[in-house]
């Protein structure tokens, strides 16, 4: 009887000394390796946070381990930074991929497409730049 209760007690306690061990972020989110800074995950800070207040060196270890990885990291996304690095370009007319396309290589060089699967492009539905397109 007494040997059941331990066994019961000790598997759980074992898995989850297991998973603190190797960092939530690293086992949740293992594409996010890699990434060297950004805004923090708030769901794996706390996840790992439970860990420091339940088992404070596990817990130590899954902040480290996902810092390390780069797993506590938000993946990189658009965000804006006001206006001061951006060149706002005026296109009259039609706004199309292809007058868009130009803009961008008349005064980048650089040649994109934006039928790319790789690239996302949004619709302005109105506000302050209307048929402008903000290049960085």
């Amino acid at each position: 009887m007494k040997v059941n209760i331990q066994k019961s007690i000790a598997l759980p306690l074992i898995v989850g000394l297991s998973i603190q061990l190797s960092g939530c972020g690293t086992i949740l989110k293992p594409e996010r390796k890699g990434q060297s800074a950004g805004q923090l995950d708030a769901s794996i800070v706390a996840l790992n946070a439970i860990g420091l207040l339940f088992f404070l060196v596990p817990g130590v270890i899954a902040f480290a381990v996902d810092f390390n990885n780069g797993t506590i990291y938000l993946p990189g996304g658009s965000a804006s930074n006001g206006l001061d690095n951006n060149n706002l370009v005026k296109i009259e007319g039609e706004v199309t991929n292809e007058k868009i396309q130009q803009a961008i290589f008349e005064h980048t060089g650089k040649q994109v497409d934006l039928n790319d699967d790789g690239i996302q492009t949004i619709a302005n539905t109105g506000g302050d730049i209307n048929g402008q397109l903000a290049s960085m």
